[in-house]
């Protein structure tokens, strides 16, 4: 069951292998827990409210806070939903929504230049290509990492494939183009139609995990917040352009979000960042 499970949410809902990975996890975790729970083989139908709060009591136990009791949760009434069974009615815990933090553009600007600057040859090129792209263009950098030689030659706008194999168009700035056509040109391995247009030193796709830990060191150098990460530049994306007067709706097609809601926070960054301003300014503040 629990690989038709898998299955189903790769195929059925299009969800993301980091979210497969992860129901898959507590789908198996609910049926260890029943069969000990239970004294046997699990019987899900069986499973009452009462079970369902001892299950996420035990994942507190295990140390679990507000944010993934309620993601365990979510999981285990998918997976039931997908067995057939209708979950007990049961309210998550409250989970307070945390507020970006957005650099400004000349940290996000120097960010990508000493990250290009500790590396020889045309692989500096590349993570300034890449950088420049998650803040010129507000992309995740699972989608940055996606991107094939298919995308070439660029124009004004890039189309990318998001969650759920969504596909949207974002804008390309002449100077992210610049960056990714100098790369493109630096780089030894020719850009195929169907090969990674990030690559490896050795020519393999580039993985997310080498970009994070490039901008791990370099914000250590520069001295810039622990919340300075890749993601962090698509928010500053997002946050910069609702300060120019972008409004929800044109945010939300931009970063691919499915619900506007989840736009609707950077409102609070955009609002945060005015009250700082006039803290720091206003002589009465």
């Amino acid at each position: 069951m629990v690989g038709a499970f898998a299955d189903h949410l790769r195929r059925d809902r299009r969800r993301s292998i980091h979210t497969v990975r992860a129901y898959v996890a507590t789908a198996e975790r609910l049926l260890d827990f029943l069969r000990d729970h239970q004294g046997g083989e699990p019987n899900l139908k069986a499973l009452g409210l009462a079970d369902l709060r001892a299950f996420l009591a035990a994942r507190r136990g295990d140390g679990i806070g507000n944010a993934s009791t309620a993601r365990e949760l979510s999981a285990v009434r998918t997976f039931l939903g997908f067995a057939g069974i209708e979950a007990p009615r049961l309210r998550g815990p409250k989970v307070k929504k945390g507020v970006p933090r957005p650099v400004s553009p000349a940290e996000a600007i120097a960010l990508a230049e000493d990250v290009a600057e500790q590396r020889e040859g045309w692989t500096g090129a590349r993570d300034l290509a890449v950088l420049l792209l998650l803040y010129g263009s507000g992309l995740r950098i699972g989608e940055a990492m996606g991107l094939t030689g298919a995308a070439l030659p660029l124009g004004g706008t890039l189309t990318v494939t998001g969650k759920r194999n969504k596909t949207r168009v974002v804008p390309l700035l002449p100077q992210v183009r610049q960056a990714i056509e100098a790369y493109v040109a630096a780089c030894p391995y020719p850009p195929a139609t169907e090969q990674p247009l990030f690559r490896g030193a050795r020519g393999g796709p580039l993985e997310p995990s080498q970009v994070r830990r490039a901008v791990r060191r370099a914000r250590g150098r520069l001295g810039l917040s622990e919340r300075t990460t890749p993601h962090a530049l698509r928010h500053s994306f997002a946050t910069h352009l609702l300060g120019r007067g972008v409004d929800l709706r044109s945010l939300q097609e931009l970063l691919g979000h499915a619900s506007l809601s989840s736009t609707q926070i950077y409102t609070a960054v955009d609002a945060a960042h005015l009250m700082d301003v006039y803290r720091n300014a206003h002589p009465r503040a």
